[in-house]
């Protein structure tokens, strides 16, 4: 497997723990039988740090449809070099730290990391047509 790849692989291990970690605290405000049931009656906006890790999992589905699709084009073209590999790990870790960042309500390094992460899937794309 590439390391483009395991990048990749790890971006969704990544995104099943922003599910987790959100759902778990909306669970916690809402309770377990609107969680569980058809959530038909439209509730109030989530408030505090669970309606931030709602944010923070919903701008991570935002970004990683992107990320995913440069990386697969970038397998699928076999175009592996210094722009994709250290993209890949730069959108992996930059994600890793906006989680917490979000969640606490730091706002101006959370825009910061978010658009670090924003250019190395630029980066990844870029890749594709230089050496």
């Amino acid at each position: 497997m590439t390391t483009e790849l395991t990048a990749l692989a790890l971006a969704i291990l990544l995104g099943f723990a922003h599910l987790f970690i959100a759902a778990n605290a909306s669970t916690k405000v809402r309770g377990v039988d609107w969680n569980t049931g058809p959530r038909d009656e439209p509730k109030e906006p989530l408030r505090g740090v669970p309606g931030r890790l709602d944010r923070a999992f919903r701008n991570y589905l935002e970004t990683f449809a992107f990320f995913a699709a440069a990386v697969l084009v970038a397998h699928l073209a076999n175009r592996h070099n210094a722009l994709t590999i250290y993209g890949a790990w730069t959108y992996l870790i930059a994600r890793v730290i906006y989680f917490p960042l979000y969640a606490a309500g730091i706002a101006y390094w959370r825009s910061v990391v978010w658009g670090v992460s924003f250019l190395a899937i630029i980066a990844i794309v870029a890749g594709l047509y230089w050496p």
